[in-house]
């Protein structure tokens, strides 16, 4: 991360926020400490009507994968075998398919070691304890485990009065108290936030380049909100999470860095949250059990999920 004096915002906000040490010195989840089983007892209770919210976009060639980002590619899926009766001439016949994606192509979370920073990785680990062979040998995406705690729905769009945030919006966390307020609950730790800037809106409408970039996203500063609330972790409907272009010239990608490295904070990225927005809109709820984990990948720095929240 680059050192000039402007960019010592970052600086002091990584020290607020660090966790390294917090879970102990071999910890390798995180955050995901917080989700105890009273915070999944309690998040139980939020199912009230048992309606279901698949927040995850279909897996498919033309997905939001543009080549902006190199090398992260959209699912190529291919049939290895169609209706084979692999037993001989009248037995049962089947199909299989084989597919190649970018693990963070689609609906994902970015693991602890997808970011590094100054040469270290989260809890103080050096950033070459990714390799070629292994991946991540250390807070690889499969020690996440079975993700399920209470969602919170968090409309900064709608608190704006706006279906979609303008390109350029920094989200802050006065955007944040902003629809906590609208959405009429306190987030609490181990809570999972969503949030939503309707830039979903144009890749839902056929605009995959107008969802890359510009993009409404997180702010330097929401970091420090989320720790003071010792949230879980955190998702939005964007391709970039935070907000690009950056809104400090040259300072690329810092809330990857707060959240991921100093907080051990996983991230959500590309979450289709349109439908679950406008129920929440239409009940006054937007509290709800989430059933998020991550596929386990070993060594992975990412993942797909197949995210569903239950109201």
């Amino acid at each position: 991360m680059p050192a000039p004096a402007e960019f010592d915002e970052f600086r002091d906000i990584a020290k607020r926020v660090n966790n390294w040490g917090r879970w102990g010195a071999d910890d390798e989840i995180g955050t995901l400490n917080l989700i105890t089983p009273e915070v999944v007892r309690a998040a139980a209770a939020c199912v009230r009507t048992g309606r279901r919210f698949d927040l995850a976009l279909p897996l498919r060639q033309q997905g939001v994968q543009t080549g902006m980002i190199p090398g992260r590619v959209n699912p190529l899926h291919t049939m290895v075998a169609l209706n084979f009766e692999m037993f001989g001439p009248g037995t049962i016949a089947t199909s299989d398919d084989v597919a190649m994606l970018g693990l963070q192509a689609a609906t994902h979370w970015d693991g602890l070691g997808h970011v590094s920073h100054g040469g270290r990785i989260y809890n103080n680990r050096p950033a070459d304890s990714i390799n070629a062979q292994e991946g991540a040998t250390r807070s690889g995406i499969e020690k996440a485990g079975p993700l399920v705690t209470r969602g919170v729905l968090l409309d900064v769009a709608r608190a704006h009065g706006v279906g979609r945030l303008p390109g350029d919006h920094v989200v802050s966390p006065e955007d944040l108290d902003a629809a906590e307020a609208l959405a009429g609950t306190t987030v609490r730790a181990g809570d999972v936030v969503l949030i939503r800037t309707g830039q979903m809106q144009f890749y839902l409408g056929g605009d995959r380049e107008a969802y890359a970039f510009p993009s409404p996203g997180l702010g330097l500063r929401c970091p420090a909100w989320f720790h003071a609330r010792d949230v879980a972790a955190v998702a939005n409907d964007t391709l970039t999470f935070e907000t690009f272009p950056p809104e400090v010239d040259g300072l690329y990608l810092p809330v990857h860095a707060l959240d991921l490295v100093e907080m051990g904070m996983m991230q959500g990225q590309n979450w289709n949250l349109e439908a679950l927005a406008a129920d929440c809109a239409a009940d006054g709820v937007h509290t709800f059990l989430l059933s998020a984990p991550p596929e386990p990948f070993v060594g992975g720095v990412g993942a797909p999920v197949a995210p569903i929240a239950v109201k």
